[in-house]
């Protein structure tokens, strides 16, 4: 007490540490069932109050400072150590390092995990014009570099915490030691760039193997075919088709859109008397997976019409596949025209990534927690 700690925090903190070794841990074992282990191991009873209880008290924020400020500064160093003895404060502030080791490397592992869906997001929004980048509602968001953004945190990290650390006491490899440079992120990019490609097949795998097969189809007609612009474009224009298909007949996308969306002029055209989805109702359908649109209101979102983030993504499908329709019917068989296909596909698997994981990373279009999957 005399040191500003309780006994919930020393077990919160060793929840928290015990909690980023585990999710470290390179063993075989699933990581839900190692986690599911964790906490049976844990009487979770007491630090759920002593935490509700603290957390309540730190929302006053003069208070909250305060206790913060109180471990700063060489008084408390002092305090501290005529406290316990020079032994002991010794043994205390090694052990606070080496715990911090493994939280500074579970913290870092955490934040380049976003990174392949930072990447995805930036290349998905690469195939969309300027025009519907501007159509869509806080652009400001859209244009957000957030693969600098992390990388910018991750080389914070490096400098100013990791480097004070022992991290030789850690699962730390030379990668994890490596720190990003915010303004030299080629070699970076392209190698997540490689990481989204494997993840978008593995998610579209899971939908139907076909899919994969038409990706994989295009890349090898680009690389080896005399016509094979016009051939990947046709595989993929192919692979949007059925993907939108197979997920939502067209009767399913026109009852959502009615649900859902039904002031929007834009989604359905009369057709021989039928009722028909637009392209991008089929697409916001596929990345909303069918579920609701309906939100609550927040200062920056109205809670009105599609989300930001299932917006962006419906529009990058859909303008990719106008762009493929182009290439379709134009192939000159230039290296430009390669390079400009090679772009649209880069854009589409990020887009394909992100939308068909909005639904299974544990948000769900409702706004509530999924369970995630294996």
């Amino acid at each position: 007490m005399a040191l500003h700690l309780d006994d919930t925090a020393v077990v919160a903190a060793d929840l928290l540490v015990s909690l980023c070794r585990l999710l470290m841990d390179d063993s075989p074992q699933p990581w839900q069932d190692r986690l599911e282990a964790f906490f049976d191991e844990f009487d979770l009873t007491d630090v759920e109050a002593g935490i509700s209880f603290t957390v309540a008290q730190l929302q006053d924020r003069d208070q909250a400072m305060a206790w913060m400020n109180s471990f700063k500064g060489r008084n408390y160093r002092l305090f501290a150590l005529r406290l316990l003895g020079a032994a002991e404060f010794r043994r205390l502030m090694e052990a606070l390092k080496a715990d911090s080791a493994v939280v500074a490397l579970a913290f870092r592992r955490g934040i380049r995990g976003l990174m392949p869906f930072a990447v995805a997001w930036s290349d998905a929004l690469n195939n969309m014009t300027e025009n519907q980048r501007k159509a869509i509602s806080q652009t400001d968001l859209l244009s957000i570099e957030l693969a600098r953004g992390i990388a910018m945190i991750d080389e914070k990290i490096g400098e100013k915490v990791i480097a004070t650390l022992p991290m030789q006491l850690t699962a730390a490899t030379a990668d994890d030691l490596f720190n990003w440079n915010p303004d030299n992120l080629t070699e970076v990019v392209t190698s997540v760039r490689y990481r989204v490609a494997e993840s978008s097949a593995k998610r579209l795998e899971r939908e139907n193997s076909q899919l994969v097969r038409k990706i994989r189809g295009a890349k090898d007609a680009l690389l080896h075919s005399e016509d094979g612009i016009s051939q990947a474009a046709n595989s993929l224009i192919e692979l949007i088709d059925r993907i939108m298909r197979e997920t939502f007949s067209k009767e399913e996308v026109v009852t959502w859109v009615k649900a859902n969306l039904p002031d929007d002029p834009l989604l359905t055209h009369e057709k021989d008397g039928v009722t028909l989805p637009t392209k991008r109702a089929e697409a916001l359908c596929f990345v909303y997976r069918g579920g609701s649109v309906a939100r609550e209101a927040t200062e920056h979102d109205d809670g009105k019409g599609p989300f930001l983030v299932h917006d962006a993504l419906a529009r990058v499908i859909v303008t990719t596949r106008t762009s493929l329709q182009k290439f379709k019917h134009d192939d000159s068989g230039t290296q430009e025209e390669k390079d400009q296909l090679l772009a649209l596909l880069t854009g589409l698997e990020g887009a394909l990534l992100l939308g068909l994981s909005l639904s299974q990373v544990g948000i769900s279009p409702h706004g509530a927690p999924t369970e995630p999957e294996a």
